[in-house]
């Protein structure tokens, strides 16, 4: 087979082979952008159709004029996958154009409406190579245009009407470059189709679709990388802060061990592990005078932000009333007050308060709806100490509480913390649970509250394994270490 190429045909051959070429580079940088995976490859699918589309121009263009049923087959096959991508690429472009302008503002009816035009057009065209419809090839394998050809347009065109009535009516909500560049594309190819009725021999559409649609992605690539670097900067900018909120809090919780090195009769120590940069769980303690300390665990609901901001209030209010009232139950009645004044978020606390009489050992405290503590008196082991609870705090107003009380001896000893202990979950979905925790408690060595705390974290973590924290993780352990003898 031989190919005889006319002064025309040169000239198609090298602006086939640019469009081609300028196609790959575009794809390329693309795929080199930080926008979105999904939208490479939306756009990258994009110009593969309009690199077979022209494709299909040289391929014919070759075997137009050559005799033999093998080679007519295969012209009509080029001819009708060139029609089909020609669809295709108009398709994928309204739906780019509805994208832009705001998915929301379209109903399926509409989505249906274009969708059922481009089944409309590969029914056409499937009929048409059967039929000589839109176009036929004589006994020399030489391509025309039957009378009905202008017919095989109009699908393509009435989406293309569509997408300029987007644009039109939906101006407001895409950018000016974008919509210039979707207008470049959509009129481009209708002015080559113009020209080239004049000059039918010239592909001036070739250049016309390759050069719009390059343009069309270089635009919108560059824009969508312009958003995806402020979205990194605004994320930065969240993280920093994030970061300062995490050392803030961090701050504002008791964090410095020995907390009280000048006071012999007791021994105390906590952690919290927030879930995320911030945490709704809370611990607390402090000397209300020189022979009482004041001991709290608590635990906000909800996480992140809102519960690190509701966890500052709760903590400064219920240290306050305590040191007010001396008493825990009057304490959570107060601050239970407080909290439903102003808490339109309806978020609440629970809160294990209770207030040490460093001189005799007496604890008394109330439960507003949290964990049960663990005590481990001198001789024994760790237990859980099954008190009452109280309704959580901020759920409702006039809530009463009530107070309990624990003789602590020399050695005893009192283990707090929040459900992120008891409620951690392992890949098959398993809790790790109150009879785990007892066990990791019982088996500490040297069971100073350093240490027990250590040997809690340490199981839960061997527990959990690598599945994601869910909540926070918050502990406090006080060994009662009794009063000197003078």
């Amino acid at each position: 087979m031989e190919f005889i190429f006319a002064g025309t045909d040169v000239i198609n051959f090298f602006m086939i082979a640019f469009g081609i070429g300028v196609s790959c580079l575009s794809m390329i940088q693309i795929r080199k952008s930080p926008i979105d995976k999904q939208v490479k490859r939306y756009f990258c699918s994009f110009l593969w159709l309009v690199i077979t589309y022209i494709a299909m121009y040289l391929i014919r263009m070759l075997l137009v004029g050559h005799p033999g049923v093998p080679v007519r087959t295969a012209l009509r096959t080029v001819t009708i996958v060139e029609f089909l991508v020609s669809g295709f690429i108009t398709f994928m472009l309204v739906l780019m154009i509805m994208t832009s302008a705001g998915s929301g503002k379209f109903s399926k009816k509409a989505l249906l409406s274009v969708q059922g035009i481009l089944v409309f057009h590969i029914i056409m065209l499937v009929i048409a190579n059967f039929t000589d419809l839109y176009y036929y090839f004589d006994a020399d394998n030489i391509y025309h245009r039957s009378k009905l050809y202008i017919l095989s347009n109009l699908p393509p065109v009435a989406m293309m009407v569509y997408g300029m009535y987007l644009l039109i009516t939906c101006r407001e909500n895409i950018s000016k470059r974008i919509k210039k560049a979707y207008w470049i594309y959509l009129i481009a190819p209708l002015i080559a189709s113009v020209i080239q009725i004049f000059a039918s021999d010239i592909k001036f559409i070739v250049i016309a679709t390759v050069g719009a649609a390059v343009n069309m992605f270089a635009v919108i690539t560059d824009a969508l990388t312009e958003k995806y670097e402020k979205q990194q900067l605004e994320a930065s900018r969240i993280d920093a802060e994030l970061s300062m909120a995490t050392r803030i809090q961090a701050d504002m919780l008791p964090n410095i061990f020995p907390a009280f090195p000048e006071r012999d009769e007791f021994d105390v120590y906590a952690t919290m592990n927030p879930a995320k940069e911030v945490g709704g769980d809370f611990y607390d303690f402090f000397l209300i005078d020189d022979d009482h300390l004041g001991i709290v665990m608590a635990d906000v609901s909800g996480k992140g932000v809102p519960a690190a901001l509701f966890m500052m209030a709760s903590k400064i209010l219920i240290q306050n009333y305590t040191i007010v009232n001396k008493d825990p139950r009057a304490a959570l009645e107060a601050t239970n007050y407080q909290i439903c004044q102003s808490n339109r978020e309806e978020m609440f606390v629970t809160v294990w308060l209770g207030i040490l009489d460093i001189n005799t050992g007496l604890l008394t405290a109330s439960n507003a709806g949290h964990e049960y503590p663990v005590l481990k008196h001198k001789d024994g082991g760790f237990e859980l100490f099954k008190d009452k609870h109280g309704v959580v705090v901020g759920a409702m107003e006039g809530v009463r509480y009530r107070n309990y009380e624990m003789q602590m001896e020399k050695g005893s000893m009192l283990f707090l913390y929040t459900d992120g202990v008891a409620e951690a979950t392992n890949a098959s979905n398993k809790l790790f649970g109150t009879d785990r925790l007892v066990e990791a408690l019982n088996s500490t060595k040297d069971p100073t509250p350093q240490n027990i705390l250590a040997s809690v974290e340490k199981a839960v973590s061997e527990f959990v394994k690598d599945a994601p924290q869910f909540d926070d993780l918050t502990m406090l352990c006080i060994k009662y270490n009794g009063k000197k003898e003078q």
